[in-house]
């Protein structure tokens, strides 16, 4: 049974009621754990609306959060160190994001593939509608 880690983008389609994000997380809901990584529990509250308070929190509540923790750091700093002696610049939410799902074994759920190049990584990736 997978588990699945959603990247920010995927939870914004859903809060602005993007049907075929919502139908893609009820399906994995039946197929595993969603979760996100508490980077991009931030993300989501600094870019919500004031009217979308109540359904965002209720959203990220319902999700398994995991925490930035010292080998999810460590991590994180192993892939920015790497890319970057290779002249590639990794936006560091989406780098936790990565760490985070590489350190618990996650799927990422994106619709951004070009933001997790690291090739240990597991990824689903739905076409946007």
């Amino acid at each position: 049974m997978p588990d699945y880690l959603l990247d920010s983008n995927v939870l914004i389609r859903h809060l602005r009621r993007h049907q075929p994000t919502t139908d893609l997380l009820a399906a994995l809901t039946l197929d595993g754990q969603l979760g996100i990584a508490t980077i991009s529990r931030t993300e989501i509250i600094e870019g919500m609306r004031d009217h979308e308070r109540d359904k965002t929190r209720l959203l990220l509540d319902a999700l398994m959060a995991y925490p930035l923790t010292i080998p999810i750091a460590d991590l994180t700093g192993d892939y920015l160190r790497h890319y970057r002696a290779q002249g590639v610049i990794l936006d560091k939410p989406d780098v936790i994001i990565a760490a985070t799902a590489a350190y618990h074994g996650l799927t990422v759920v994106t619709y951004n593939v070009k933001d997790f190049p690291m090739a240990e990584l597991r990824l689903y990736a739905p076409m946007p509608e």
